[in-house]
């Protein structure tokens, strides 16, 4: 019987990868903190750990979003542009910037510590593997 490590470690990869994407974004908000009329972006996390849900479940046979046609749009990646949000200010600046310093080292404190968490969940199923090959 062959493993599966896309069904063994299920969607934990994709969020790392989600995660990753999102801590670029935050790191890039913050260094144009100062930078007149940029605008801050994010992405939402929940909704893209969906689509990675569904993409793998329409990998497995199972029901929801699939193509049925070359013609028809997909789900969106990673790079996608249109995954990428806006972040609306709360205290508009006067040079047009929408960066909030204090938001974004929040938010990538807490993507940093979410990013732990999700690769010590996968280290452990890995273990799991491991001890499940060794047959202890």
């Amino acid at each position: 019987m062959a493993i599966s490590f896309d069904s063994a470690l299920g969607v934990h990869e994709k969020a790392l990868l989600i995660r990753e994407r999102r801590a670029e974004l935050l790191a890039n908000n913050l260094a144009n903190v100062d930078t007149p009329n940029f605008k801050a972006r994010d992405l939402d996390f929940k909704s893209m750990v969906r689509e990675a849900i569904d993409a793998r479940a329409n990998a497995g046979g199972s029901t929801g979003m699939r193509r049925t046609e070359a013609g028809h749009q997909g789900l969106s990646g990673l790079n996608d542009e249109g995954s990428l949000l806006y972040r609306v200010p709360m205290q508009p600046s006067l040079d047009g910037n929408t960066v909030d310093e204090n938001m974004e080292m929040s938010n990538f404190s807490r993507n940093a510590l979410d990013f732990q968490a999700s690769l010590t969940f996968l280290q452990s199923s890995l273990r799991g593997l491991k001890t499940a090959l060794r047959g202890e």
